[in-house]
């Protein structure tokens, strides 16, 4: 059994697709599915399903979603489900790897501890973590606490493993595909900095350099209209080395001064 939660929550036995029609049970599942493997509590799930709204009988409606849920999860001809009712709560007994966002946590930190050790395995590891993504996580999972605490740090996650993919990128002189996804980037989230930093390095090493200057520009008028903040230390110190055109900004070291504090907090 496969569960996708990096998108709409979506659920594949013995490879057919099935239909989670009720939004109770998707929630539940979902929640579930945060925590395979861990009993979750009656209140734990109520809070999430109802989001703090009181409910009568709390508990046979969870009994009824987690029957419906079983229908989903288990097939025909299984004996044992694998939705377990505790003594205080269920638990979902599958195989961690089973959910996509563990493989792509796995994954991702896998690729961000080889980026300057071995950039193209990086590569290959960030960027089949980054498939595994089909729209913004939990899409679906209902407005609970947890769920929407759990897609806001996978979204965060995902951001952070672009910017290992680009630094990759750079460090085996794949500037050109680091463009082509930075620019998109930037413009999706123009107040992360290490996205137009990473940018204007990849577009000086392609001979852009005008290119590279007006990108700080743009991002510096856009963090004080929206924050009244000036750029890091660290955007600035780019900007001067570009209109410097220093020898160093075509060495990889270039890719990681920024980083220093952020890679040692990892």
């Amino acid at each position: 059994m496969q569960i996708e939660i990096l998108g709409t929550v979506t659920v594949t036995v013995d490879g057919e697709q099935r239909r989670i029609g009720s939004h109770k049970v998707r929630a539940l599942l979902a929640t579930l599915a945060l925590d395979v493997g861990r009993a979750i509590s009656h209140g734990e799930l109520a809070d999430e399903l109802w989001s703090g709204h009181r409910l009568g009988n709390s508990r046979n409606a969870m009994q009824a979603h987690a029957t419906r849920l079983r229908k989903v999860v288990d097939g025909p001809d299984r004996r044992e489900s694998r939705l377990r009712a505790m003594r205080n709560g269920y638990l979902l007994d599958i195989p961690a790897e089973s959910v996509d966002a563990n493989r792509f946590l796995d994954l991702a930190a896998r690729g961000a501890a080889e980026v300057r050790t071995d950039p193209e395995c990086a590569i290959t590891a960030l960027r089949a973590a980054l498939r595994l993504w089909r729209g913004p996580a939990l899409l679906d999972a209902g407005d609970g606490l947890r769920c929407r605490g759990a897609a806001a740090l996978f979204d965060e996650r995902r951001l952070t493993a672009w910017e290992d993919l680009a630094a990759a990128w750079l460090l085996v002189g794949r500037e050109r595909d680091a463009v082509a996804e930075l620019s998109q980037l930037v413009e999706q989230h123009p107040l992360r900095e290490r996205f137009c930093e990473l940018l204007m390095l990849a577009l000086y090493r392609t001979g852009r350099q005008c290119e590279a200057l007006e990108l700080f520009q743009r991002n510096r008028r856009h963090l004080d209209t929206e924050l009244g903040l000036e750029p890091s230390a660290s955007l600035k110190r780019l900007h001067a080395d570009v209109l410097a055109q220093d020898p160093g900004l075509v060495l990889p070291s270039a890719i990681w001064w920024s980083q220093r504090e952020s890679l040692a907090a990892r």
